[in-house]
């Protein structure tokens, strides 16, 4: 599993929405597999899951991105790659899904609110 985190001051929606866009742009074999919003009070969630195929590893890998705003406009991002292994026990080949994360991360840095 490859997590990254950050912070930044943007909408969500707007963030959620191109996080959608630039995932399924950039990878033909990405897909969208689910969608959560949740709102209390003032604070909002969204949770987005995304699927592809890793040619490297020549499986599939998962993305897991959610994000908070508690009111204030800033927004914590947490992406979290998983799968990709044919291990039983233990991981033996996480290729896929650290590069569908630095790929996702790679894009967040070039974001524009």
């Amino acid at each position: 599993m490859a997590k990254f985190e950050r912070t930044i001051r943007t909408d969500i929606h707007a963030l959620a929405a191109w996080t959608e866009h630039i995932i399924l742009e950039n990878s033909m074999s990405a897909s969208l597999e689910d969608t959560s919003d949740f709102v209390s009070g003032s604070a909002v969630c969204c949770v987005r899951v995304f699927e592809r195929y890793s040619y490297l590893g020549q499986n599939r890998v998962s993305l897991s991105v959610t994000f908070f705003d508690g009111g204030d406009g800033n927004v914590h991002i947490s992406a979290i790659a998983s799968g990709g292994s044919q291990a039983v026990m233990f991981k033996i080949n996480t290729f896929g899904e650290e590069n569908f994360l630095e790929e996702y991360r790679s894009a967040l840095n070039r974001y524009q609110p």
